[in-house]
């Protein structure tokens, strides 16, 4: 089992969707990246300011008074602030040097803050950073009078702690997968369209042309096509044409042939001569038969399938009365589909006439379509107690002029024209019919018909 969508639509919004989140992953990225250089500057700047406020506090207040005003000075949270007279630290402590742009931003915040040259830090040492979390500042008061020594925490940037990162993110991904799936099906439907047109112009070869607009390749596409289908349409017809007119214009000869053979006196050549003669015009009516199954154009009409049923059980009881009490329907009484009465009628009709001349009759069962079912098709089983049929010629018999010479009783077949003309048919109302053999014996012929 693979995790690889089948369809072409999903795998491309698939494909778009991972690389849409790629990007926003990405674009998101950046965006903290920058946030937290502006959460950095922001960082120095406030303990530069902060560092510059107090020094300023502390040696503007008389010496004496320096440790109160310290004291009373509302330190923010994370600083401790001490006036020492020995240097805190050395070069050699455990925190490295602060990096240059900190070190930088409290020298100049030092030269902002309004105080006179004299009073300004002769000397500051800096340890630590952003990166130890830690900053020790130690800065000398003017006339020798010790450090004024400040630690504070630095806290680390966390951009991907804002509250509107997960918000955003989730909107914009909610927002790339709505925008990708329209797009996937409004570039996948021309491929939709052309499929079902190609599924129409398999049942119907008469089937509509497509509408050739839209973009340049989708149009291209639907010319070729458009291309393709009458050029196979003209084949068909030329086809059909030639069959039914060979078979037309040999009904003439054939009629001369009958009326010339009443001549012949030897009663036995006569009778052979005819019985030739009537195969062959059984032959010809066969292929017009067939011609005007392929050529038809019934519309389609609601028709009570149950019914028709009965009525070519019915037919075939009168044409073939030793047969009738091999004839039997099962199913509902009435069911309603849509259909072309006249061309499924004779479909039904060889199919039932193929089961009473190889099997010696014919019970056919109508299966109306499963409720809740994923398809709306219905079912026409048609059954006989014949010889059945060998498995590797159950699709060859769907062929034109195709007898199954071994198993079957050649006096009583026809042209072999008769399962294909049933297939033809049904696969033009988009089912079809299948052959197989029953466990008790037998040949099963399975109608699909949806409805």
């Amino acid at each position: 089992m693979t995790l690889w969508p089948r369809s072409l639509a999903a795998r491309t919004a698939v494909v778009l969707l991972f690389t849409l989140a790629a990007i926003q992953v990405a674009g998101l990225t950046i965006d903290a990246l920058d946030r937290q250089d502006l959460q950095r500057l922001g960082q120095i700047r406030d303990v530069s300011v902060q560092l510059a406020t107090l020094y300023r506090a502390i040696v503007q207040a008389p010496r004496s008074a320096r440790d109160k005003t310290l004291a009373a000075i509302a330190l923010p949270p994370g600083m401790h602030a001490a006036i020492r007279n020995q240097t805190p630290f050395d070069a050699g402590g455990r925190l490295p040097l602060a990096p240059e742009p900190l070190e930088r931003a409290i020298r100049v915040a030092m030269y902002l803050v309004r105080m006179p040259p004299w009073q300004r830090p002769h000397q500051i040492i800096m340890r630590g950073g952003l990166a130890s979390e830690r900053l020790l500042v130690a800065m000398r008061l003017p006339g020798q009078d010790g450090w004024l020594t400040v630690s504070t925490r630095l806290a680390r940037p966390q951009p991907w702690h804002s509250p509107s990162f997960l918000a955003a993110f989730a909107l914009m991904t909610v927002a790339a997968a709505l925008l990708t799936i329209w797009a996937v099906r409004r570039l996948i439907r021309p491929v939709r369209t052309l499929a079902a047109a190609a599924e129409r112009l398999g049942r119907d070869v008469n089937a509509p042309p497509l509408s050739e607009d839209g973009p340049t390749e989708v149009a291209t596409a639907a010319a070729a096509f458009n291309t393709m289908a009458a050029r196979i349409r003209r084949f068909v017809e030329d086809r059909t044409f030639l069959l039914t007119a060979m078979g037309h214009d040999l009904r003439t000869p054939i009629t001369r042939l009958k009326l010339r053979a009443e001549f012949i006196e030897d009663e036995e050549q006569r009778q052979k001569f005819m019985a030739d003669l009537d195969e062959i015009e059984a032959m010809v009516a066969a292929t017009l038969d067939f011609g005007r199954a392929a050529t038809a154009s019934e519309p389609a009409a609601p028709v009570d399938l149950a019914m028709l049923c009965q009525t070519v059980l019915d037919e075939a009881a009168d044409v073939r009365p030793e047969a009738a009490s091999s004839l039997a329907y099962a199913g509902p009484a009435h069911y309603t589909a849509r259909a072309r009465i006249g061309a499924l009628k004779r479909a039904l009709g060889n199919l039932v006439n193929n089961a009473i001349a190889y099997g010696g009759g014919a019970r056919l069962t109508l299966v109306p379509p499963e409720r809740g079912g994923k398809a709306e098709v219905a079912r026409i089983e048609i059954e006989d107690d014949g010889p059945g049929i060998p498995p590797a010629d159950l699709e060859r018999v769907f062929q034109p002029f195709q007898r199954l010479e071994a198993s079957r009783n050649r006096e009583t077949g026809g042209t072999g024209l008769g399962l294909s003309i049933a297939r033809d048919i049904l696969r033009a109302h988009g089912g079809d019919v299948t052959l197989s053999n029953r466990a008790g014996g037998g040949a099963r012929a399975i109608v699909t018909l949806p409805v």
